[in-house]
Formats: structure tokens, C-alpha cells, sequence
């Protein structure tokens, strides 16, 4: 197996993921970005970190960069002798702003870059990327970019489709605390009621439209029963913002598994929102964003 001999570059987004009632298929891309470099060694693993959380992430095999990389190599057909990394992180840990899900893509794509041969298409790595992260929102909007619908098929296997968004200056309400996604997924109920199911097909059949042209729609289409409302007590300063936020006619939701809260502003309600920032959380509007480059 034939690998490269040139350092690889990709740079990945952050990403919201449920967008209210896309549970495990929305995902948007929002521009703020990590930057990744990988260059195969004679031996050994070196990772060099810089930027967010630098003190809290493995400099060993675990590095979930790594770990990704090692799996598409191995779908390839082989490791390297040697890996040095360079990481510059600018993607918050913990706040669902999808930053293993650009890890993991961050890892995929190094891979992919690094073998000249490279015989994995961009269906095989969006899968690859799915099962690495057990769902598909996020890593499908990492890796395509804009606005994504994702999904399973019959045979487990991930697939997405990607739309524009416009109309729409998306405002990021970061607080400093983290949360876990898989506490956050063990605060929901096993099953639903029929009414809320059907709520929520309603709004997510709603979201793409109103997110690609037709704006006056998103404070409905942004509506959820599914899993905001169980994981709220998790995050009652997060679940307080959205509230305030929606009574004022902005399209506020919870993203990802939080507690990070994404504003859906349009028009003149960007500024609006932002005056509700939190005293010691960030406020950043991020435009959507390509995907991995």
C-alpha cells in the first residue's frame, strides 16, 4: 500500500445536528472550523496540539482522530508506519456543536488524502464516518456541508443529501459548561406518544422549506416533541434561552444534545437575539458553512 509523501491538510466544521425536530437526520454546518495536518512517519505516533481544550484530549491512540484514521486505513487495505498530527482545535468539546463528529471526518479524510490510491468513494466514507459516530446528522453535514437530511437504509448504511439554506444568520449561544451526548440521549423515553410523532413529522417535513426560502415558516418548523422537552431539566438555563428566545418570535432550539442554543435569526433578528446572551456564555453568529476540505 502506497501512501503519501507530502503532509495532508483538512479543515472541518462545526455542526448543529436536530434543528428542533430532525432528531438524528437535520445537520447544519456553521463556519467555525478545526484544521488538522497528518503526515506519515518511518514510525511511531506524534500529535501536536493547539487551540481549544488543548489539555483535555489524548496525545496516544485514543485521540478519536486517530482512532478514525486507523479505521479507514484499515478499509483501505493497510497502516502506515507512522503518523505525526497536528491539531488546532477552534470547535467547543461537549456543547453539541458536533466536534467528534469532525474528528471523525477530520480522520476520514486525512486517510483518504494520505493514500494515493484511494479507492474509498464519498458514500463509503459518509458510512465509514456514521458508524464511527453511531448517527449520521452530524457527520453528514461535516462532510457535505450547507443544510442536511440524513438517514439509514434498509441495510443500516448511512445516507445524506445536501440543500442550501438562505435567508437564514444563525447566532450560536455557547455556554462555558459542557454536557455528555450520551446522558443526554439516556434522559429520553424508550417510546413517544402517536400525537407527538405525528407533531413532529409535520415540522420536519416543514424545516427544508422553510430553511431554503421560505422563512416566515421556521418559528413552526423549528417546533419539537421529541427530545428537547425530556432533556430540558439536564439544562435549565439552555431550555430558559430557548423559551425566551421563541417568545420573542425567533427560531430558537437546542443544538445538538446541548446545551449550546442555535438561533435561527432572520432579517433584523440576529442583533435581537444576541442582546439575550447570557452573562459568561459566547454569542457568535457563524454563517453556514462548506464542508471538509
Amino acid at each position: 500500500m502506497r501512501f503519501a509523501d507530502r503532509p495532508v491538510r483538512v479543515r472541518v466544521p462545526a455542526t448543529s445536528a436536530n434543528l428542533g425536530p430532525g432528531y438524528d437526520s437535520f445537520g447544519l454546518a456553521l463556519a467555525r472550523h478545526d484544521e488538522v495536518t497528518a503526515s506519515v512517519t518511518g514510525g511511531g505516533l506524534t500529535i501536536e496540539l493547539a487551540g481549544e481544550q488543548t489539555e483535555q484530549v489524548p496525545l496516544d491512540e485514543s485521540h478519536l482522530v486517530v482512532r478514525s484514521m486507523r479505521a479507514c486505513f484499515e478499509l483501505l487495505g493497510g497502516q502506515p508506519p507512522g503518523l505525526r498530527l497536528h491539531c488546532v482545535n477552534r470547535i467547543p468539546h461537549g456543547r453539541g456543536l458536533g466536534s467528534s463528529a469532525a474528528a471523525i471526518v477530520a480522520g476520514v479524510e486525512l486517510a483518504r488524502g494520505l493514500c494515493p490510491d484511494d479507492r474509498l468513494e464519498d458514500d463509503g466514507a459518509l458510512a465509514l464516518a456514521s458508524r464511527l459516530e453511531g448517527h449520521p446528522d452530524n457527520v453528514a453535514a461535516c462532510l457535505l456541508g450547507g443544510l442536511t437530511v440524513a438517514w439509514l437504509d434498509e441495510g443500516g448504511t448511512a445516507r445524506a443529501t445536501r440543500l442550501a439554506p438562505t435567508g437564514v444568520r444563525p447566532v450560536l449561544f455557547i455556554p462555558p459548561d459542557r454536557s455528555a451526548t450520551a446522558a443526554a440521549r439516556a434522559a429520553l423515553p424508550a417510546t413517544v406518544p402517536h400525537p407527538d410523532a405525528a407533531f413532529n413529522a409535520a415540522r420536519a417535513a416543514l424545516l427544508p422549506l422553510a430553511l431554503t426560502g421560505r422563512p416566515e415558516l421556521l418559528l413552526a418548523a423549528t417546533e419539537d416533541r421529541l427530545h428537547q422537552g425530556y432533556r430540558a431539566a439536564g439544562m435549565p438555563a439552555s431550555a430558559r434561552l430557548v423559551e425566551q428566545l421563541r417568545s420573542e418570535g425567533i427560531a430558537a432550539v437546542i443544538s445538538g444534545a446541548g446545551p449550546t442554543v442555535l438561533a435561527l435569526a432572520v432579517a433584523d433578528q440576529a442583533g435581537r437575539a444576541a442582546a439575550r446572551c447570557p452573562a459568561g456564555w459566547e454569542c457568535a453568529e457563524l454563517p453556514p458553512s462548506t464542508g471538509a476540505q
